[in-house]
Parts: structure tokens; C-alpha cells; sequence
């Protein structure tokens, strides 16, 4: 990762709201078809980054939650989330 990647405006900076925010209006604005050509095309490429950042983030989420669950003894510990 570069210094550029945490400037604002940059894809790997924003959080996964600003991220789906910004994918959300990409989306709108493709569906309306109001937009040229050449920025259709720009707009659809920045979105499939942020559709991508917005995965990426929802994995590392995911890979962090935990769960409680009891143990024979009864005593409680933490297993990852996607563990039975």
C-alpha cells in the first residue's frame, strides 16, 4: 500500500459506507443512462473497485467477529465466528 492510498478520494481510503455510498450513486446514474459513453465506461470501472473494497472490507469484518459459546465444563470461551 502507498502514501496515496489513505489520501482522500482514493479508493482504499474510504470506509465500506463511504465505498457503497459512492457505488450506490455510480449505479443510479448508469441506470438513468444519462450519462456519455467514455464516462459510463469510467464510472463502471471505478465501481467495480469499489464493489471489490466493499468485499474486501466485508471479509476482513468477518474474519474479526467472534462468537461466545460454552464449553463442557461450562466455562465460556471465543471461537471464530464460522466455526460450529
Amino acid at each position: 500500500m502507498t502514501k496515496d492510498d489513505k489520501k482522500p478520494g482514493t479508493i482504499s481510503g474510504l470506509s465500506f459506507e463511504q465505498a457503497l455510498q459512492q457505488l450506490e450513486t455510480i449505479v443510479q446514474q448508469l441506470e438513468k443512462g444519462q450519462v456519455p459513453l467514455e464516462e459510463s465506461i469510467a464510472i463502471y470501472e471505478k465501481g467495480t473497485a469499489l464493489k471489490a473494497h466493499c468485499e474486501a472490507k466485508l471479509r476482513d469484518a468477518e474474519a474479526r467477529i467472534e462468537k461466545i459459546v460454552i464449553g463442557p465444563g461450562g466455562a465460556p470461551s471465543v471461537v471464530p465466528f464460522d466455526e460450529k
